[in-house]
């Protein structure tokens, strides 16, 4: 009962803000858990939104060496003449780039690797610097002839040096420097496709430009006035586009680069919230049991003339107070932890982040826990307002409980109301948020049935015939005062949400893996000209290699859609067809039967021409979404000068993450035969050493041809897998610590609750080993159900997940599930002992004085 001071006529706040403060001096170690509750949701959400305010500020300082020019132009086909003076004429500073990928061989051991080749000609970059080692290499390789720069990865992965050599198709160059970083890499754009760079005069003489081979050509400019680019561009932009050419300026990376990194700070941002809402079961929970407790004095306060509606004000007042110093306190530990996002996320950036404080986020943190606090705490505070003097005789809680106040139902509405729009704020997508919302909301009610049918098992199942300390540790799943409902939705979500990430990173590895075995290739070789087809398959075959598939690839370009130019579709915009469609390059087959990664799932497969002047063709099913293709469509195809006229006879879908060759578009056979073409050829290497045997052969007599090794992929696809799975564990570990601090202060909690119970067993004669096996099976069986419960939805999500978003078999690990379930019970079964340490060795009396 707090110290009382005349009840005032009239509302004043000071009176109330008084009593509140009276009120919790007693019980400040109780409300302290509810702080804790709430600290680390905030401080996740303050350190992402402190780390997207660095990242805005670091792109728009950084932008310019992130292109390393004032404009970019590019193309993946040859330049037209046409066009030709104009970008000659542009800027003050110019400089040429050819990229492609091709394999490297290194002489110094034998070693091969698919990389991505820039021949460069000019002093580009004109800001920032390719960052080599020694420092005078990145000028040195553009001067003296045939030498090269190699990205790090290559000279450590295959133990080279400077000096030592590098052959680029019929080409060996000295390697002059170690590429550490060029303008926009990333450590995992490094993985995926290590640079080496060569000076563009040595680009013919290497052989590699051939028939089919697919280069970019980049153009960089500086200009003295860079203020006037983007002008300068869009008044470009028609005459550019015309001839196939794509542009870019410091503002538009600048805009792309934040949008992209924008996606990724709010994806953790709801990651951080998921943290939040965890403990805020926590914050309804420790509130919920401390005004119970506080029945008996509001009752008193209630007789002495104070009415409902300042009882509530009162302890809402301390709720307001307590979340507001939970938050500073995450806020606090937020801006601590950011410090250590850029190291986290250092292979994912393209430009250095700085870790200034942000007190736009500190404060977005601060407002974003108080009002959460509020809303989950003021379910349990509507019971105040039903609390009547007559409570100080009938002290029985059912007789204020709110199932039919319609404030409740307000505050449900509310709460459902500000995580849609929290989420909504988030993605930018209101489908998006209601379906988070949604997804929040049913593993929230999954869990709370699955704690209400455990209570109700519990008293169903329980036999006279049980063990005594059975019978107990069963029974206090019911009893008043339980913790079964909390428990089990804070273990339970944090189980999901850690389960499901692992159960997705083994999925989408596994599928990779799979292409391994022995039936499915596992290497492809790519650019192969048609004189080079038979000599290549004898050379396979004199390797001891089985040709699985040779596949002729024709390269052409969409030059009208239902007898309309890209003229038209520039200027109607409500077609739904992108322009662009025609400035792309499409790579294409034909055949007379589907693989076994497609499926027709509209119209029919057509598998032989008949008519030369209406070709049946097949479309991928998501190109032709996204450019609103349908059955009955008519395409006209420039194939290197000659015109086909073709029609969508069927849409297919394709299982892109097999292992073998895949198109957009599928010709039937009899119609491109004749056509210039090019071939894919797959095989299946049975070892490392094979696999290292048949690439050198085939590099030293064909430099021209680029593989593909699965072997390498995997490696690569680990090695990203691990950086981002580690990335989202960080953010993960939140949600994790968030959900042990509510199960500590939930079991901390029911602990006051427990202590006359225990008192009353001990001085009846039960032993600690007795009470001590009592609390133990508690525990364990509300851990197992927790953790079991949260697994089932793990793979449900993990299900949804493979099928919806990702389109593959779904798969799980059963060792890892029993793995985390048998974790996640000891825990719950070790924080609950270890907090009925104080019951068990003290004597009842000593307990009683100082718990009740």
């Amino acid at each position: 009962m707090p110290e009382y001071s005349p009840t005032p006529t009239k509302m004043s706040w000071s009176w109330l803000a008084r009593m509140a403060w009276r009120d919790s001096r007693h019980n400040r170690s109780r409300l302290v858990l509810f702080i804790s509750s709430i600290v680390f949701g905030i401080a996740a959400l303050v350190a992402i939104y402190t780390f997207q305010d660095n990242i805005s500020r670091n792109i728009d300082s950084q932008a310019a060496t992130l292109i390393g020019a004032d404009l970019s132009v590019s193309t993946n086909k040859p330049v037209d003449k046409a066009i030709k003076p104009l970008l000659d004429s542009l800027g003050e500073e110019r400089s040429v780039e050819r990229s492609f990928v091709s394999m490297v061989y290194f002489p110094k051991n034998g070693g091969t690797r698919l990389a991505q080749i820039r021949a460069l000609k000019g002093a580009f970059p004109y800001y920032g610097n390719l960052e080599t080692a020694p420092a005078t290499a990145a000028k040195a390789f553009r001067k003296n002839g045939r030498q090269a720069l190699v990205d790090r990865s290559l000279m450590l992965q295959y133990n080279l040096k400077v000096n030592d050599s590098v052959k680029v198709g019929e080409l060996t160059f000295l390697i002059a420097g170690v590429l550490n970083k060029a303008p926009g890499q990333t450590g995992i754009s490094s993985s995926i496709a290590p640079i080496v760079y060569i000076p563009l005069d040595e680009l013919e003489k290497t052989k590699l430009v051939q028939m089919g081979s697919r280069i970019n050509t980049n153009y960089y400019y500086k200009f003295a006035d860079a203020g006037a680019v983007d002008k300068l561009a869009a008044k470009l932009d028609n005459r550019l586009e015309k001839y196939g050419l794509n542009y870019e300026t410091v503002n538009t990376r600048k805009a792309n680069t934040g949008r992209a990194f924008g996606d990724l700070t709010k994806f953790l941002s709801l990651v951080g919230f998921i943290a939040l809402l965890l403990g805020c079961v926590g914050v309804a929970s420790s509130v919920h049991i401390y005004i119970r407790e506080k029945i008996p004095a509001i009752a008193i306060m209630r007789c002495m003339g104070v009415k409902a509606r300042q009882a509530f004000i009162i302890y809402l007042l301390q709720i307001v107070a307590i979340g507001l110093i939970g938050s500073l306190a995450g806020a606090i530990l937020g801006t601590i932890i950011q410090h250590f996002l850029p190291i986290i996320f250092k292979d994912l950036l393209p430009v250095s982040i700085s870790t200034d404080i942000s007190w736009l986020a500190i404060a977005q943190g601060v407002l974003l826990g108080v009002i959460i606090s509020v809303l989950f705490a003021m379910l349990p505070l509507l019971s105040i307002r039903k609390i009547s003097p007559l409570n100080t005789l009938r002290m029985s809680y059912e007789n204020v409980n709110l199932l039919k106040d319609p404030a409740r139902w307000l505050v449900y509405l509310s709460i459902v109301l500000f995580v849609i729009l929290f989420t909504y704020f988030q993605l930018g997508s209101f489908t998006g948020s209601l379906f988070f919302t949604l997804g929040v909301a049913f593993a929230f009610l999954l869990l709370t049935l699955a704690a209400k049918i455990l209570i109700t098992l519990s008293k169903l199942m329980i036999r006279n015939s049980w063990s005594y300390l059975w019978r107990q540790g069963f029974a206090n799943l019911y009893r008043p005062n339980n913790q079964t409902v909390t428990l089990m939705v804070s273990i339970g979500l944090s189980t999901a949400f850690i389960c499901t990430l692992i159960f997705v990173q083994g999925m989408l590895v596994k599928q990779v893996t799979l292409a391994a075995n022995a039936s499915r290739a596992n290497m492809i070789l790519f650019d192969i000209q048609k004189e080079q087809k038979a000599p290549l398959g004898q050379l396979t075959v004199g390797e001891h290699l089985t040709i699985i598939q040779v596949v002729p690839i024709v390269t052409m370009r969409l030059s009208a859609l239902n007898g309309k130019e890209v003229g038209h579709y520039r200027k109607d915009t409500t077609s739904g067809v992108n322009p662009r469609i025609f400035s792309n390059e499409y790579r294409a087959t034909f055949r007379d039967s589907l693989t076994s990664s497609e499926k027709i799932v509209s119209g029919k497969w057509i598998g032989k021409a008949t008519d030369p002047d209406n070709v049946p063709v097949s479309i991928e099913e998501k190109f032709a979404q996204r450019n609103h293709l349908k059955i009955g469509d008519h395409l006209q195809f420039n194939v290197q000068g000659m015109p086909v006229t073709a029609e969508v006879s069927s849409l297919r879908s394709v299982n892109w993450n097999r292992m073998q060759t895949n198109f957009l578009v599928v010709f039937p056979a009899g119609v491109l035969e004749d056509a210039p073409q090019f071939y894919a050829m797959l095989t299946h290497v049975p070892s490392e050493r094979a696999s290292a045997n048949y690439q050198q052969a085939v590099i030293r007599a064909f430099p021209n041809i680029s593989m593909i090794d699965l072997g390498q992929v995997l490696s690569v696809l680990d090695e990203i897998m691990g950086k981002i799975a580690d990335i989202i564990k960080f953010m993960a570990a939140f949600s994790i610590l968030t959900g042990l601090v509510v199960l500590i202060s939930s079991i901390r909690i029911s602990k006051y609750q427990r202590v006359q119970e225990s008192v009353l067993l001990r001085t009846m004669g039960a032993s600690r080993r007795q009470i001590f096996t009592i609390n133990a099976l508690e525990y364990f069986f509300l851990g197992a159900l927790s953790a079991l419960t949260g697994i089932l939805i793990s793979y449900g999500a993990a299900a949804l997940l493979a099928t919806f978003n990702f389109e593959v078999p779904f798969t799980a690990s059963a060792g890892i599930a029993v793995g985390i379930f048998a974790a996640v019970s000891l825990l719950t079964v070790m924080i609950g002992l270890l907090n009925s340490r104080g019951v068990l060795n003290k004597p009842p009396l000593e307990v009683l004085r100082r718990d009740i």
